[in-house]
């Protein structure tokens, strides 16, 4: 599998709602921002699409739609973990039926399995779509557990379609050491805006953004100058960026880049669905100021 296809920068695309229901009109729009923007790919339902409110149909429905509405231009990769195996392995079969170019499998949150427990987990959702590449997902900030490095490298090293992981644990050591275990076999991206460029210094080939929601042309040409190793030339575009990537992760993902989203005028409301509310009047504050001095989105 080419992992080529997957460097750059990725959107990990919000889930608009309006009276309760997925807005799929600001849906539409917002991929299309991407597409015109030059995005490397997009993914659909992880955590910033609010997947664990996401019913099970519109969880499908959901991926399906960004599939459509790419329409091939770009890859699109399908949210489709859960900390029940069965489950996944349910969204993972429909996602693939639906045209997924790859999937995005978070860690099992909740039951806090320990390193063989998950490397069943992943092993039997990669037996069952053995032909799609999976990109793991180690957040331990929300799953109480990080994949641990012995499972990593079993899962690469027994399944042809493990091909990468993304990075969200903060650590650039991890980063390092799963390069310097695994090296160009193995995609890393980092799933943190942030420390996009400390990730990539160390192994990482690209990014899952939360900003580029937002932000679409800058971020894709920064890591592009990164990929070349021009990291002054990047640095500068992460120098302008760095407070957005810190202020849009002031209260928990995805209420205040919904909110910077409604402001900009991709998408029609900034809702958010229980038990997550909507971003404080302190942290509007906050984007409102990062809007006005970073200008229209791009």
């Amino acid at each position: 599998m080419n992992l080529k296809h997957f460097y750059g920068v990725h959107t990990a695309l919000v889930t608009p709602f309006r009276n309760g229901r997925v807005d799929y009109r600001s849906l539409c729009k917002l991929i299309d921002h991407q597409i015109k923007g030059g995005i490397n790919g997009l993914v659909a339902v992880g955590t910033t699409g609010e997947s664990p409110t996401l019913s099970h149909e519109e969880h499908i429905e959901v991926m399906r739609f960004v599939i459509e509405q790419a329409r091939g231009r770009v890859p699109v990769i399908a949210g489709t973990g859960s900390n029940s195996t069965d489950e996944a392995i349910d969204l993972s079969q429909r996602a693939v039926k639906a045209g997924a170019d790859a999937l995005l499998l978070v860690g099992p949150y909740y039951n806090k399995p320990n390193a063989e427990g998950q490397y069943r987990h992943f092993a039997k959702i990669a037996q069952a779509v053995s032909d799609t590449p999976i990109i793991l997902y180690s957040i331990p900030s929300r799953c109480g557990v990080d994949i641990p490095y012995p499972t990593i490298f079993r899962l690469a090293k027994d399944f042809k379609n493990v091909i990468g992981i993304k990075e969200a644990g903060g650590s650039c050591d991890r980063v390092a050491q799963i390069y310097g275990e695994l090296g160009e076999k193995f995609l890393i991206l980092s799933g943190d805006d942030g420390l996009t460029l400390p990730f990539m210094s160390v192994g990482a080939k690209g990014l899952i953004s939360v900003a580029s929601n937002l932000y679409v042309a800058d971020l894709v040409k920064m890591v592009k100058l990164a990929n070349a190793n021009d990291y002054k030339a990047a640095g500068k575009i992460f120098k302008k960026y760095y407070a957005f990537f810190r202020d849009i992760f002031l209260e928990p993902n995805p209420s205040p880049i919904k909110y910077a989203l409604k402001k900009a005028g991709l998408i029609a409301c900034d809702d958010v669905r229980l038990p997550l509310a909507e971003a404080s009047a302190p942290t509007r504050q906050c984007i409102d100021a990062l809007l006005k001095q970073l200008g229209k989105a791009h």
